[in-house]
């Protein structure tokens, strides 16, 4: 019986092959991934973080899930939020992320209301009903079996709670030319002079096409179960904001 194989992506790997590649890219460009992000999006990656914590509506002494948090850019408009009474844990699959957002974290004076984990988003080793709020940021494409990391956020999330997934997705017909360009001629380009590292940012554009579109995330929150699910197009649909509850 032929071993199951994903996509990293345009390539077809082994499954258990896509989570050693994915911590090789992310090993590759922690160090320069803010420089990048600025660099790649013109900075509008902060305002859409921003719109997205708005849209969370964080209360005082709530408990958050930080999934693939990287290097702590939501962690860190949260943490005024959720106060000392609250608590938000900064996760990340891989060390090398987790780590500088760890310092960035320390070096803007948060540290009372966040802890760190290194964990895979398939499998959350928290009990249920543990969170008021999961958050992940360009994290969920990267992941080998979506569905089951919806699954488990569902299942440690209190009643109540809800899911806010920050994501590229599909921009709108008039946009893609330009996108398409961009993204395979100019971003590897940017990738070799800023981070010293064409092929990772390669990976990005096409992990990016293999992502589900709006619709199809949509109906995935369904199915683990999520009510209440809707999403919110930013920069002509380049990024979208997806919700879902649990009640």
């Amino acid at each position: 019986m032929p071993d199951k194989t994903t996509h990293f992506g345009f390539s077809d790997v082994p499954v258990e092959e896509k989570v050693r590649r994915v911590r090789d890219v992310f090993d590759s460009v922690a160090d320069n991934y803010d420089l990048m992000n600025d660099a790649m999006s013109f900075g509008i990656h902060r305002l859409w973080k921003r719109f997205a914590i708005n849209m969370a509506g964080l209360q005082p002494g709530q408990q958050v899930l930080d999934l693939a948090g990287g290097t702590g850019d939501l962690t860190r408009l949260m943490s005024p939020a959720v106060g000392h009474g609250g608590h938000i844990i900064l996760s990340d699959i891989n060390a090398a992320m987790l780590s500088n957002g760890r310092e960035r974290l320390l070096d803007s004076g948060i540290h009372d209301n966040v802890s760190f984990a290194q964990l895979n988003a398939e499998q959350l080793p928290f009990p249920d009903n543990s969170f008021d709020l999961v958050t992940m940021a360009f994290g969920l494409r990267n992941v080998t079996d979506k569905q089951r990391a919806l699954d488990a956020i569902y299942r440690t999330l209190k009643p109540g709670g809800r899911l806010l997934v920050l994501e590229f997705s599909r921009p709108a017909a008039a946009l893609k030319p330009a996108y398409d360009f961009y993204s395979f001629n100019i971003l590897p380009r940017l990738g070799r002079l800023l981070a010293k590292d064409e092929g990772s940012y390669r990976y990005l554009a096409e992990s990016i096409r293999m992502h589900p579109d709006q619709q199809t995330l949509k109906e995935m929150l369904e199915q683990a179960g999520f009510e209440r699910c809707d999403f919110h197009n930013l920069t002509g649909g380049i990024v979208a904001i997806h919700r879902g509850y649990k009640l």
